[in-house]
C-alpha cells in the first residue's frame, strides 16, 4: 500500500502542475493509432476508425478537464438538444426514440416527409484547432482550461501500428484524437451550432447528421433545399467537409414529391433502407428487415454454440 500510495502522490503532483502551469507533458501527447475495420472491402482504407492508444496518467487528466466542462455546459444549458453523442441520459436510443416518433407521428397523419442522413468526411480528424478554441471560448471555457487545452492540442504527434508494426511518428496539426476522453466533448462543442438558422428537425449523434421535413408541396422541399445549403456553408466556413457520395435521402409516404436535392454541387443518391445507428430503417417505415436481420444473427451464434 505504502508504494501505490507514493504513486498516487506523485501523479497528483505531476497533475496539478500540469493544470496549474497550462502545460501538458509531451509523453501525454503521443498516441499509437489502430485501425478498426468498420464496414464493406477491408482493401479500403477509409472503411477503418483509426482509434488513438493514449497515456493512462494523461487521459486521467482529461477525465478532469472533460467533467469541469460537462459540469459547466450543464448549469448553463449550452449543448443543444439535437446531440445524443456522449451526453449524460442520452445516447443512440435516444436518438432513435424520439427523431422516429416524429417521422412516424407524421406517417400516421399521411403526411410524405424526407430523411436526410448526412456524413461528415473524416469527421474528427477535419477540426481546425484555431477554431475549435474559439468556439470553446465563445462557451465561456477560458482562463488556464482553455489553456491547457489549447497545449493539450498543440505539438501532437502519432504514429500507425498494425500487428506489432509501426510507422514513423507524424505531427497532427487538425483534429481531436478518437479515443481521447476529452475528443467528444470537444467535438460536440465544435458543432454545437451546426444547425442555426436550419427549419428542419435534426438529430445528431456526434457526427451522425440527419434531418426531417414534412414535404407536402414543391416549396417544402425547397425548404429542405435550402437547410442543405445553409449546413453546406456552416462546413465551408468552419473548414469542415460532407462526404457528398454518402450522404442519402429517404422518401417516405405514398405522395412524396421524391424531389432531387444536393450537396455542394453534387446529387444526393435515394435510399430505401439506411442503417441508422446500427438500426436498419427501411422507407415504409416497417421493422421487418430489422427483425430479420437480428434473428439471422441470433441465429449464427446459436450454430456456433
Amino acid at each position: 500500500m505504502g508504494v501505490e500510495n507514493q504513486w498516487v502522490e506523485l501523479l497528483t503532483m505531476v497533475c496539478n502542475l500540469s493544470f496549474k502551469s497550462a502545460t501538458v507533458p509531451n509523453d501525454w501527447k503521443i498516441s499509437n493509432v489502430m485501425p478498426i475495420f468498420k464496414k464493406s472491402s477491408r482493401a479500403d482504407p477509409g472503411n477503418y476508425r483509426p482509434v488513438s492508444l493514449m497515456s493512462v496518467p494523461g487521459k486521467l487528466s482529461e477525465t478532469i478537464v472533460k467533467n469541469k466542462i460537462v459540469r459547466h455546459l450543464e448549469k448553463h444549458k449550452l449543448l443543444c438538444k439535437s446531440q445524443h453523442g456522449f451526453c449524460k441520459g442520452r445516447a443512440c436510443l435516444t436518438n432513435l426514440l424520439e427523431f422516429f416518433e416524429g417521422v412516424n407521428k407524421h406517417v400516421d397523419k399521411g403526411d410524405p416527409v424526407d430523411i436526410v442522413y448526412l456524413d461528415f468526411q473524416k469527421a474528427f480528424h477535419k477540426v481546425p484547432h484555431h477554431r475549435l478554441l474559439r468556439t470553446l471560448s465563445c462557451h465561456g471555457i477560458r482562463g488556464k482550461i482553455l489553456s491547457w487545452i489549447e497545449n493539450w492540442l498543440k505539438d501532437r504527434e502519432q504514429r500507425v501500428g498494425i500487428n506489432g508494426k509501426f510507422s514513423k511518428w507524424r505531427g497532427v496539426t487538425s483534429g481531436v484524437p478518437q479515443g481521447s476522453v476529452l475528443g467528444p466533448v470537444l467535438f460536440n462543442l465544435f458543432i454545437n451550432d451546426l444547425e442555426k438558422g436550419v427549419n428542419s428537425e435534426v438529430a445528431k449523434f456526434a457526427d451522425d447528421t440527419k434531418l426531417l421535413k414534412i414535404v407536402k408541396t414543391k416549396a417544402d422541399c425547397e425548404e429542405l433545399q435550402k437547410d442543405l445549403t445553409k449546413l453546406s456553408e456552416w462546413a465551408t466556413k468552419w473548414q469542415m467537409k460532407f462526404n457528398v457520395d454518402k450522404c442519402k435521402v429517404t422518401h417516405i409516404g405514398k405522395n412524396n414529391p421524391n424531389y432531387k436535392y444536393n450537396m455542394m454541387g453534387a446529387n444526393l443518391a435515394t435510399t430505401y433502407q439506411e442503417k441508422d445507428l446500427g438500426i436498419i430503417m427501411d422507407s415504409s417505415v416497417k421493422t421487418s428487415t430489422q427483425c430479420a436481420e437480428a434473428v439471422k444473427k441470433a441465429n449464427g451464434m446459436l450454430g456456433i454454440i
